[in-house]
C-alpha cells in the first residue's frame, strides 16, 4: 500500500509521519509539506527552508521489506534522490558522502534516515529536504536550489508527486549490494580529485578514493596515506 499525504505546515515530516501509519500493513507511506518549521538534519543539525519554496518529504518503509544493511540502504536512498534530480536538472548531480546531493557545486538536498518502531512495526523513516524555488541563501552558504543551479522553475506539487512515485517504485526493487556500491562510488562528489579536509581541527590535502560497504570513506591523505573515516570524523572543505 502506497499513499502520499500533505500537510499545509508541520514542525518535521519525520516526526509527523507516525500519525499516518494507521494500519498493520502500512508501507511506503509518504508525507510532504512546503512549510516545515523545525526540520532536522544529520547529527542534530537544523534544516530550516523558506516557506512555500522547497519540499520537505518523508517516506516510511517497513524494514521487513529491506534485506540490505543499513549502510547500503543509506547509499541506495542517496542514489535514488540523485538519479531523480539528475533527470530533472539534465545535469551532473553528485553525492557528497554520506548523503548530501550536490548540483553544480551547491548542496540542494539533505537526507536524514531514522529507524523507528511504530505500531509494533519497524520502519526506515527517510526524510528528504529538497531546495526547489528558493533563490536567496546566506552569502557564505554552500547551499543552492534547483532554481539557482538550473534557472528552471519547477511546480512543487507535481515534483512531489513524481518524487514519491519514483522513490516507492525503486525501493520495491532494490538491486544487489555491489551494484549499489558501484553506482554510489561512480557518483561520489570530488572522487579522485585533490581536496582539502579538516581532520581533528587540522587541514590536510587528500583524495577521496571510495566509500565502502561499512559506511566508511577512504581518503588518500598527503601526510597520513590511505585512511578510512566515519561521518563527522572528517570534513570536506572543497
Amino acid at each position: 500500500m502506497s499513499q502520499l499525504f500533505y500537510l499545509k505546515e508541520c514542525s518535521s515530516t519525520n516526526d509527523e509521519i507516525s500519525k499516518f501509519l494507521l494500519y498493520e500493513d502500512s508501507d511506503f507511506i509518504g508525507l510532504h509539506t512546503f512549510n516545515q518549521t523545525k526540520g532536522r538534519g544529520q547529527y542534530g543539525n537544523v534544516w530550516i527552508p523558506t516557506a512555500g519554496k522547497n519540499l520537505a518529504y518523508t517516506l516510511a518503509v517497513n524494514t521487513q521489506n529491506i534485506l540490505c544493511s543499513d549502510f547500503i540502504f543509506n547509499y541506495y536512498t542517496a542514489m535514488l534522490v540523485r538519479d531523480f534530480l539528475a533527470n530533472l536538472a539534465d545535469n551532473d548531480v553528485k553525492i557528497k558522502w554520506p548523503n548530501d546531493i550536490i548540483l553544480k557545486g551547491k548542496k540542494i538536498v539533505g537526507i536524514l534516515i531514522e529507524k523507528k518502531k511504530i505500531n509494533q512495526n519497524n520502519y526506515f523513516i527517510i526524510g528528504t529536504g529538497i531546495n526547489i524555488l528558493q533563490n536567496k541563501f546566506d552569502e557564505i552558504s554552500n547551499a543552492g536550489s534547483l532554481l539557482t543551479q538550473t534557472g528552471q522553475e519547477f511546480d512543487l506539487e507535481e515534483l512531489s508527486l513524481n518524487f514519491h512515485e519514483f522513490m516507492t517504485k525503486k525501493l520495491k526493487n532494490i538491486p544487489s549490494d555491489q551494484k549499489i556500491l558501484d553506482s554510489f562510488n561512480k557518483n561520489l562528489f570530488r572522487k579522485d580529485e585533490i581536496s582539502v579536509f579538516e581532520i581533528e581541527k587540522e587541514r590536510q590535502n587528500g583524495i577521496i578514493r571510495n566509500a565502502d560497504e561499512k559506511g566508511e570513506l577512504w581518503i588518500e591523505l598527503e601526510n597520513d596515506g590511505l585512511r578510512s573515516f566515519y561521518h563527522k570524523e572528517v570534513k570536506l572543505l572543497y
